[in-house]
């Protein structure tokens, strides 16, 4: 009684399970499908990439009946349920011709259908167990194998049945199988190769010799349909080839792990593959621009053998949007370290970080395009020492104007221009532009203007195309997002003429030559850049629509040999250039408001020789003049006291008070270079001249130099800490020292 009474209780929980199957839809089916590799695509759709994110199976696409090899669909109906086509879920006729026995024993599967295979595979109850499927078990596949037929058509079973049926290992799916062990897709299936797979189904971790002797008798019964007696021998000797086939097939690795031509752009999106458990990721590149840039950097690496560098990336940006175009991060087969993404990894940019530098310059009145620097031997007192810059040929080509200075890439006017800016002010300002750097400017020291912080390839060319923005920046983005919106972070005046300045082939042809590689027939501004000791060389540039940067070098960060701007990332920065310009025109930005043009003419001290020919300039409103001379040794290179600077004390000096010394000790001197100056303390004026003292306050203050008609020429940053100064003078010594101050007089 209370046997049958279980197994009352039994049949009303398969009926129950039944039914839940039953409510399983195949498109349900299909939908929750997921593959164990994302698919990364361009903008169009197109393939670029693809890359394994499940590791703990391995499953490819969801393929199509249609698109399964017709061979391998009979070669499964042979071997796994030869009436498919005519029961309607269990093969009656199968079992009646088993003992009942038979029928339920674990180690057959003689009478287990394709739909009751199918059932087991969508429930996770049904799964077989290294012991057999249970008597309730049994009694359940074959019920919801009824009810799947009532609601599935026979294709849908068949489809999701090769879908979702493993074969070996970690194989599970016929696209899987198919990639992994035959190397095509599961339309181009063969009869003897359909053969192995189909024993694979029966006998997944069977043992090569076993699975061949397997496959061999799948073979024979596909074949005798159509076979004669007088054509054994020949299925025999077919039979014979199959153990080729199987060692092979099981020795393959064709399905790799990632492949494509943007394996950096699916190491950026993977884990957001993971994170939404996407299969399929569009990306904002351009695919047949991808392919073109590695092919170029390819080509040009091959061309640079015997000059010991291997590893590359390239760039792309579209102006407006800020979506990356192209992103090859490696040379591939040619790099040593392919893993490794250029596109990211942090280098010295060399004197790629100089426009951004003479732009603040310009935005601050220090200096004009036509603004007179010495190009000569120079020493420049540091807390560490002297800092004495070379330029990159060893040689010195006196005064030049800004201009020349920064499209030749002359070193020393570079260090100078610094100087008027100050190290902390220029590291703030590329922070601003995106670049990563972590440490204040006093770390770099005057170096900084030589590139000697740490960046990444994207975010440099970001920040150029900030420049070709206007000074504008906003992010990148890898997707076809709303572009995010831009923010004015470089004054744009000064932004327009720094790209003036770096499309002008007349300006670099004192370093380059007037036929350089930078040249291109449609308007683009481009400077290049080579890291102390040729470890890097990149080539970074714009033209109206496009952002492109290049990098060259060793990603173990070993020399380069005899390779510079013009043979390193500039070839290929103007291959790339070229190719986006095929059909699509470029033009100069317009003018802001605020900049005005002028001609202009450079005399010596002995007003005869030329330093540099007449020409038309670009201006900023207001610094504006017609003659560029030198005086007495001296340039009178910008409007009257542009040039003037605070030389003491340095900003962020931080003065520490005594409140037992009488406030007259305590002055703090000023001091500064040029004419006609006057001092503002917060604001408020408080010294004219050259110098000036001041009785320091607690808090934080800013001095400003500015000139008799009002513009501010120089400005530093000072904070006085300690408690409020005693009004006896019986006593006097000097301020107490803390870390980090600086004495209250100099």
């Amino acid at each position: 009684m209370n046997r049958t009474r279980r197994l009352l209780v039994a049949l009303l929980l398969v009926a129950s399970s039944g039914l839940a199957l039953a409510t399983l839809t195949f498109d349900a089916v299909k939908s929750r499908f997921k593959p164990s590799d994302s698919l990364i695509l361009d903008r169009n759709g197109e393939l670029l990439q693809r890359v394994r994110t499940d590791m703990s199976v391995r499953r490819g696409r969801w393929v199509a009946l249609a698109d399964v090899s017709p061979a391998l669909r009979e070669a499964l109906l042979f071997s796994e349920d030869k009436r498919f086509y005519e029961h309607s879920g269990v093969d009656w006729r199968a079992v009646s011709a088993a003992a009942w026995g038979n029928l339920w024993n674990s180690k057959t599967r003689g009478a287990s259908t394709i739909t009751m295979q199918l059932a087991g595979l969508l429930d996770d109850d049904l799964k077989r167990s290294a012991g057999g499927r249970s008597l309730i078990q049994k009694i359940d596949q074959t019920v919801s194998a009824k009810l799947i037929e009532r609601s599935w058509r026979k294709d849908q079973i068949l489809e999701a049945y090769l879908n979702l049926v493993p074969f070996r290992g970690e194989l599970v799916g016929v696209d899987a199988l198919s990639q992994t062990l035959f190397g095509k897709a599961a339309h181009g299936l063969v009869m003897d190769e359909a053969a192995v797979a189909a024993a694979l189904v029966r006998s997944p971790n069977a043992k090569p010799a076993q699975l061949s002797q397997r496959a061999c008798a799948v073979f024979k019964m596909m074949q005798a349909p159509h076979a004669s007696s007088a054509s054994n021998a020949s299925i025999q000797t077919d039979c014979e080839g199959l153990d080729l086939i199987v060692i092979g097939a099981l020795q393959r690795k064709a399905f790799d792990a990632s492949e494509g031509i943007a394996p950096h752009v699916a190491q950026q999106l993977a884990r957001s593959a993971k994170a939404h458990s996407a299969t399929t990721l569009r990306t904002s590149l351009r695919a047949p621009l991808q392919r073109f840039a590695l092919q170029t950097l390819q080509q040009h690496l091959r061309e640079l053998q015997g000059r010991h560098v291997e590893d590359g990336a390239i760039v792309v940006l579209d102006n407006a949007s800020g979506q990356v175009l192209a992103w090859v991060g490696s040379s591939g087969d040619l790099s040593g370290a392919a893993e490794v993404d250029g596109v990211t990894a942090l280098r010295q940019p060399g004197s790629t970080l100089k426009p951004f530098l003479y732009a603040q310059a310009l935005a601050e009145r220090r200096l004009t395009a036509a603004s007179l620097l010495d190009d000569a031997s120079t020493q420049i007192q540091t807390g560490d020492g002297l800092y004495i810059p070379q330029n990159y040929d060893r040689h010195f080509k006196g005064w030049v104007s800004a201009r020349t200075a920064l499209a030749a890439s002359l070193n020393v006017p570079a260090v100078r221009t610094l100087v008027m800016v100050s190290p902390d002010a220029f590291q703030k300002q590329l922070v601003s532009l995106g670049l990563p750097l972590k440490d204040g400017g006093d770390y770099y020291g005057f170096s900084l203007a030589l590139g000697s912080a740490d960046v990444s390839l994207l975010n440099l060319s970001n920040a150029y195309r900030a420049l070709a923005n206007g000074g504008r920046y906003s992010a990148t983005s890898l997707t076809l997002k709303p572009a995010a919106p831009l923010r004015q972070v470089l004054d744009p005046r000064a932004a327009f003429i720094v790209g003036d300045i770096l499309a002008d082939p007349m300006a670099r042809a004192r370093t380059f030559g007037t036929d350089s590689v930078l040249a291109t027939r449609f308007w683009s501004a481009v400077k290049t850049g080579t890291s102390k000791d040729m470890r890097d060389n990149w080539a970074v540039g714009y033209s109206q629509a496009y952002t492109v940067g290049v990098w060259v070098g060793n990603a173990s960060g070993a020399p380069m040999w005899d390779v510079s701007g013009t043979t390193g990332a500039a070839p290929v920065w103007a291959a790339v250039m070229n190719y986006l310009h095929q059909t699509q025109s470029s033009r100069a930005p317009q003018v802001p408001l605020g900049v005005v043009q002028m001609p202009v003419r450079f005399i010596s001290n002995a007003g005869q020789a030329l330093i540099e020919a007449a020409r038309v300039e670009w201006f900023i409103r207001g610094t504006e003049q017609p003659v560029f001379a030198m005086n007495g040794g001296a340039a009178s290179a910008t409007v009257r006291g542009r040039q003037a600077r605070i030389t003491a004390p340095s900003s962020g000096t931080v003065i520490a008070l005594d409140p037992d010394i009488p406030p007259k000790r305590q002055l703090v001197a000023f001091k500064a270079e040029g004419m006609d100056l006057r001092w503002f303390m917060d604001g408020k004026t408080f010294g004219r001249g050259p110098s000036a003292q001041w009785a320091p306050w607690p808090g934080k203050h800013v001095i400003q130099l500015v000139s008799a008609g009002g513009a501010k020429l120089d400005e530093i940053r000072l904070e006085v800490r300690g408690a409020v100064v005693r009004r006896s003078e019986s006593t006097a010594f000097s301020p107490l020292a803390i870390p980090g101050a600086s004495p209250a007089t100099h």
